[in-house]
């Protein structure tokens, strides 16, 4: 006669249930709330395996080799470079980049710097320190030179790489390095 089922005990309590559920909203509450704060303040990762990005202008769009190259011959664009840093690129005699971009933040205090075409130099206007066309320092107080990008067109796309030779200039492994 006692062949009934026997009643045997929930798995989950009620209340363990609605602890689970009040705790799974908060928690997607939380994440939810805290993922764009935690997102700002990452850098985003713009750069390839190879630590390459492609130049951009100031507001951070794409600039096409076509447009600096529509430029004179002899000239120098600044764009933003690897790590956003303003990195002057130059047109070659025969009308294409030159293959070495010069990162314009002086090495005496990381002054920002215009090119000045009149003297053939870059003049940091902070404490007067000259750089050659090619980033060698001319006169201080600067104490090293500028540091150098490695600059390749790819289909009207302009590729800036970390300078990983030797310095042309000193012969030497970079300081930047």
């Amino acid at each position: 006669m006692e062949e009934s089922l026997p009643l045997e005990y929930p798995s989950i309590s009620r209340r363990k249930l609605l602890n689970f559920l009040t705790g799974a909203v908060v928690a997607t509450t939380a994440s939810a709330a805290l993922y764009p704060a935690a997102k700002f303040f990452v850098t985003p990762g713009e750069s390839n395996e190879d630590g390459s990005i492609i130049a951009r202008d100031r507001l951070g769009y794409p600039i096409p080799a076509s447009q600096i190259l529509a430029q004179p011959k002899g000239s120098r664009a600044l764009v933003a470079g690897i790590a956003g840093e303003p990195t002057y690129l130059a047109i070659a005699e025969d009308g294409k980049l030159d293959t070495m971009g010069i990162v314009d933040n002086c090495t005496h205090l990381g002054c920002t710097f215009p090119w000045n075409p009149n003297d053939n130099q870059f003049q940091c206007p902070c404490h007067g320190s000259r750089y050659a066309a090619d980033g060698y320092v001319v006169r201080g107080p600067a104490p090293l030179p500028l540091k150098l990008v490695q600059v390749k067109v790819q289909e009207d796309v302009i590729w800036i790489f970390p300078w990983t030779k030797n310095d042309p200039r000193t012969g030497e492994k970079p300081w930047w390095i």
